[in-house]
This record gives structure tokens, C-alpha cells and sequence, in this order.
């Protein structure tokens, strides 16, 4: 597969998409003049997105299997704080209800989204509930 840009420009071909995680920077095994860094990577196309460091940033995801633990469903928007990472601290943000799940806007942009992590909500010390990430946006 392929290297490319946002746009689909092609940089050059991987090793196998299942070598590159979103957020890496070392190891792509090729060179440019700023740091570039795994941005996406879709497994229909065999392709791996690179960009700049700001590209690594989302204010949203859209993310699925949900599992209600404190609440029965969602019925409208709801405060929490949220893990998209398990070192990460807890960052705010306001979950919607979603066709295909559920919505979160972050308060502030987060790095490196990554597709089929898990996604966790939190009010306060009591776990609403968790989630699949589907997509960054």
C-alpha cells in the first residue's frame, strides 16, 4: 500500500498497515524536510495518511458498540469528562446520542484519535459507560 497526503498524493509505499499506529512519527522509513507523522489509516485502501503535527488533533469522534453502565441510554447531551488513552488524563467534553452510537466534542482538541480504541466517559469517580472509536473528527 501506500503513503499518501490528505489530498491522496502518494509519498511513497509501507511495510504493511498493521506496522503503523496513528500518532507515529519514527520508523516510516521515509524522509522530509518536517516531522511527519501517521494521521489515518484505512484498511479498504491499504493506504497509511501522514501529516504535520497539528493534523494529529480532533475535536470530535463518532464512536460505536456502546456500553451504558451508570445510565440506561442517552437521551440528550450529557457533561463528562472522557479516556482516550489509558495514561491519558481525564479531558472534558459533552456526549450526543449518534445513529451509529455516540457523538463526543471535546472541550479541547485531542491527539491522535485512533480508530477501534476504546473511548471511556466519566462523571466525576462513576464510569457512565464506554465505546468503540469509529473515526476522528
Amino acid at each position: 500500500g501506500n503513503f499518501v497526503l490528505k489530498d491522496g498524493t502518494v509519498l511513497g509505499e509501507h511495510k504493511g498497515i498493521i506496522h503503523y499506529t496513528v500518532g507515529q512519527r519514527k520508523g516510516l522509513g521515509l524522509s522530509f524536510a518536517q516531522p511527519m507523522y501517521v494521521t489515518d489509516k484505512d484498511k479498504q485502501t491499504n493506504t497509511v495518511t501522514l501529516g504535520e503535527k497539528q493534523e494529529l488533533f480532533s475535536k470530535a469522534l463518532i464512536a460505536q458498540d456502546v456500553n451504558w453502565i451508570w445510565i440506561d441510554t442517552l437521551d440528550g447531551p450529557m457533561k463528562v469528562t472522557t479516556k482516550t488513552r489509558y495514561r491519558q488524563k481525564e479531558t472534558p467534553a459533552t456526549i450526543f446520542p449518534h445513529e451509529q452510537g455516540v457523538l463526543v466534542e471535546f472541550d479541547e482538541p485531542q491527539r491522535a484519535i485512533t480508530p477501534g480504541q476504546a473511548v471511556v466517559f466519566y462523571d466525576e469517580e462513576v464510569v457512565v459507560g464506554g465505546a468503540t472509536i469509529m473515526k476522528a473528527l
